[in-house]
C-alpha cells in the first residue's frame, strides 16, 4: 500500500500548477503614486501621454526637447518642480509656464540656450529655485527678469560670465543663494556687489574663478551668510577686498588640481578688519606657520584645516577663545599633545578624523578642553593597550566620541569614566579588547547611540553592555555569536530600553524563541546577511510595529503559524532569499500579496525554487494548488485500489477463520 499512496502524493504535486503573471513596463517609473515620476533618458521628444494630470515632480532630463513652449506641459498644471537637464532646449519661448502657478524649481542645466523670451518664466507664484548651469550664458542680460520676484536661489555655475553686475532691475530681495562657480570672473568691482544691496544674508559662490582684484569697499557694510573663493591663486587680494564685510562663513579652500599655495602670516592681515565666524582653509601649505600666523583669528569660531600638510600647531597662540570648532582631518600628526589644544580653550568640536600617520592618543593632550562636547578621531590609525581614561583626562562634558576604523584598542573596566555624559559611541571598525570581565561601558547611563560593528567581540559576555539603561540604538553588525546562535540567555538582556537593533551579518543560524524577550521597545531590527532560516521568526512574536530587515538569509518557507507575527510588523524586507513558490508555500504567497504594502524591496524578492520560476517577482506568482482533472483521476485510482484490497483482505481474513475453526 505505501508504493500506491507515494505515487497518489507525486501525481497530485506534479498536478499543482504554477506561472508568472507578467507586469506592465511603463516608459516613465513612478517614484510616487500619481505625483512623482522618472522619465530620465527615454528618448522622449514630448510628454508621455502616460503621465498623470496630478504630477507634481517630474525628472526628464536627457531627452529631447530643442523647444520648450506654452502646450509643452499644459497638462501639467499641478508641476511643482521641474528638471530638463540635457534636453538640447534652444528655445524657450513666451508664456512656456503660464498654467504653472505652483512650480517652485525649473532645472535648465546643460541646454544649449540661444533666446529665453522675456516672459518665459511668468506663471509660477512662487518660483523660487532656477539652475542655468552650464548653459553658455556669458551675460547677465540674458536672464528673463519677469516673475522671479521671490526667487531664492540662482545657480550660474560652469558658463562664461565675466561679470556678476546684475541687470538693473533685477529682483533679488529674496535672493539667498547666487551661484558663480568656474566662470570666468576675474575682477569684482562695488558697482558689482551695488547690485546686491537688497540681498539679505546671501551666499555667493565664486569657487574656480581666478580672482585677480577686488575694488576697495566692494564688500564693504554688507552682510553674507557664505563667501565661497574656493581655488583663488592669491588670498591676500581676497582679504584684503573683504575688509569691513561681516560674514557667517568664508570658505577659501583649494583643490587637487589647484597649484599648492604657501600662507604666511602676511596672507592673513585683511582678516583682522573683518568679522567672519567660520573659514575654511582645506589644502593649502603654511609656510613658517608660527603663533603670529593666527593673530588675526581671534574672533572666528570654526576653523577647518583639513589636509593642511600639518605636523603640529605651534605652542604660544594667543586670543582664540571664540573657537568653537576645529577641524584638523587628514594631517600628519604623531602625536594627539601636537595640536596644543591648551590655546584653545574653548573648544566643543575637535576633529583629527583620516591621519595621515599613525597617532598617538598620549596622555592628557586634551585635558585643557574642559568644554568639549564632541571628538572624531577616527581613520587614524590609533592603538592602544590601556583605554582611554587617560587619554580623554578631563572631559566630562563629552557627548559624543568616535574612535571607529583603528587599530586594536584594549579596555579596561569603566574604560570611559572620564567621560559620564557621552550619548554616543563609534568604534565600529576597531577590534576591542575587553579586559575586565564586566562591562568598559557600565558608567555610561546616558549613552544613546553605540556602534560596536566589526570589532571582534566576545558576545558570550552577557555583561559587556551593563550600565547602559538609557541605551536606544545598538549596532553589533559583523560580531559573531557562539554556535551562530542567540540563546535565550545573553548580552541584550542588559539593554532592555533599545529601539533600534542590528545584528546584520553576524553568521545566524538560529535564534531561540526567547531570545527578544526583554526589548520590548525596540522598532527597528535588522537582521539581513545571515543564514537564517523562517522558523527564526518565531523569536518577534511578541514584538509589533518593526521594522524588520530580514534581507540576503536562507528563508525559504514561512510556516502559517508565523503569519501573523509577520502581519503585526510595519515594514518588511524579505528580498534575496531562496523563497520557495510552490504550493507548500502557499500559505506566505499569498499573505504576501495581501500585504505589499508592507514589504520592502519587493523587486528584489524572487522565488528560487522551483527552476522555472526562478528570478520571478514573488508578487507576479499565481499559483494553482487546487486538484486539477489528473488529481481527481488519480483519486478515483486510488480508492478503486482500496476498495479491492479491503474486499482482498477481508476475504483473506474469512478465509483464514474458517481454517482453523
Amino acid at each position: 500500500m505505501a508504493p500506491c499512496v507515494s505515487c497518489f502524493l507525486l501525481a497530485v504535486l506534479i498536478s499543482a500548477g504554477c506561472k508568472a503573471i507578467p507586469s506592465s513596463d511603463p516608459k516613465c517609473t513612478e517614484k510616487e503614486g500619481n505625483r512623482t515620476y522618472n522619465c530620465e533618458n527615454l528618448g522622449l521628444r514630448e510628454i508621455p501621454d502616460t503621465l498623470p494630470n496630478t504630477t507634481e515632480v517630474l525628472e526628464f532630463s536627457f531627452n529631447f526637447l530643442p523647444t520648450i513652449q506654452n502646450t509643452t506641459f499644459s497638462r501639467l498644471i499641478n508641476l511643482i518642480f521641474l528638471d530638463l537637464t540635457r534636453c538640447q532646449i534652444n528655445w524657450v519661448h513666451e508664456d512656456t509656464f503660464q498654467s504653472h502657478h505652483q512650480l517652485n524649481t525649473i532645472v535648465l542645466t546643460g541646454n544649449p540656450l540661444i533666446f529665453m523670451a522675456e516672459t518665459s518664466l511668468t506663471g509660477p507664484k512662487f518660483l523660487k529655485h532656477l539652475f542655468l548651469t552650464q548653459t553658455g550664458i556669458s551675460n547677465l542680460e540674458f536672464i528673463p527678469v519677469h516673475n522671479l520676484e521671490n526667487l531664492e536661489s540662482l545657480h550660474l555655475g560652469s558658463n562664461h560670465i565675466s561679470s556678476i553686475n546684475l541687470p538693473e532691475n533685477f529682483p533679488t530681495q529674496n535672493l539667498k543663494v547666487l551661484d558663480f562657480q568656474n566662470n570666468a570672473i576675474h575682477y569684482i568691482s562695488r558697482k558689482d556687489t551695488n547690485s546686491l544691496e537688497q540681498a539679505t544674508n546671501l551666499s555667493l559662490n565664486f569657487n574656480g574663478n581666478d580672482i585677480k582684484g577686488i575694488e576697495p569697499g566692494a564688500f564693504s557694510s554688507k552682510i553674507f551668510q557664505s563667501l565661497k573663493f574656493g581655488g583663488s591663486l592669491n588670498l591676500f587680494i581676497i582679504f584684503k577686498g573683504l575688509q569691513n564685510s561681516t560674514l557667517q562663513s568664508l570658505w577659501l579652500g583649494t583643490f587637487e588640481d589647484t597649484d599648492d599655495q604657501y600662507l604666511t602670516s602676511a596672507t592673513f592681515e585683511g582678516l583682522c578688519d573683518m568679522s567672519v565666524e567660520s573659514i575654511n582653509l582645506q589644502k593649502h601649505h603654511f609656510s613658517d606657520l608660527s603663533s603670529s600666523t593666527f593673530r588675526c583669528f581671534t574672533r572666528v569660531q570654526e576653523l577647518d584645516l583639513t589636509a593642511a600638510h600639518l605636523n603640529g600647531l605651534p605652542s604660544g597662540i594667543e586670543g582664540m577663545n571664540s573657537l568653537k570648532k576645529l577641524v584638523l582631518n587628514a594631517n600628519s600628526f604623531d602625536q594627539l599633545c601636537q595640536i596644543n589644544a591648551a590655546s584653545f580653550p574653548s573648544l566643543r568640536d575637535l576633529y583629527i578624523k583620516g591621519n595621515m600617520r599613525k597617532l598617538d592618543l598620549g596622555t592628557r593632550c586634551l585635558e585643557k578642553l574642559e568644554n568639549l562636547q564632541k571628538l572624531d578621531l577616527s581613520h587614524s590609525d590609533i592603538e592602544a593597550s590601556d583605554c582611554c581614561n587617560l587619554q580623554l583626562k578631563n572631559l566630562r562634558h563629552l557627548q559624543y566620541l568616535n574612535l571607529s576604523y583603528n587599530e586594536p584598542l584594549g579596555l579596561e573596566d569603566q574604560a570611559f569614566k572620564e567621560c559620564p555624559q557621552l550619548e554616543l559611541l563609534d568604534v565600529a571598525f576597531t577590534h576591542l579588547h575587553v579586559k575586565a570581565p564586566h562591562s568598559p561601558f557600565q558608567n555610561l547611563h546616558l549613552l544613546r547611540v553605540l556602534n560596536l560593528s566589526h570589532c571582534l567581540l566576545d558576545t558570550s559576555n552577557q555583561h559587556l553592555l551593563a550600565g547602559l539603561q538609557d541605551l536606544r540604538h545598538l549596532n553589533l553588525q559583523g560580531n559573531s555569536f557562539q554556535d551562530g546562535s542567540i540563546s535565550k540567555t545573553n548580552l541584550l538582556q542588559m539593554v532592555g530600553s533599545l529601539e533600534i537593533l542590528i545584528l546584520s551579518s553576524c553568521n545566524l543560524l538560529s535564534i531561540d524563541q526567547q531570545a527578544f524577550h526583554g526589548l520590548r521597545n525596540v522598532n527597528h531590527l535588522d537582521l539581513s546577511h545571515n543564514s537564517l532560516t523562517g522558523d527564526s521568526m518565531d523569536a518577534l512574536s511578541h514584538l509589533k510595529g518593526l521594522y524588520l530587515n530580514m534581507a540576503s538569509n536562507n528563508i525559504r518557507i514561512i510556516p502559517p503559524h508565523l503569519l501573523p507575527a509577520l502581519s503585526q510588523q510595519s515594514i518588511i524586507n524579505l528580498s534575496h532569499n531562496p523563497l520557495d513558490c510552490t504550493c507548500s508555500n502557499i500559505h506566505f504567497i499569498t499573505w504576501y500579496k495581501e500585504n505589499l504594502h508592507k514589504l520592502e524591496d519587493s523587486e528584489e524578492t524572487t522565488c528560487a525554487n522551483p527552476p522555472s520560476l526562478r528570478g520571478v517577482k514573488l508578487s507576479d506568482v499565481k499559483l494553482h494548488c487546487g486538484i486539477t482533472g489528473v488529481g481527481i483521476f488519480f483519486i478515483v485510482v486510488f480508492v478503486f485500489l482500496l476498495i479491492l484490497l479491503l474486499i482482498f483482505s477481508v476475504k483473506f481474513i474469512l478465509r483464514w477463520k474458517y481454517q482453523h475453526i
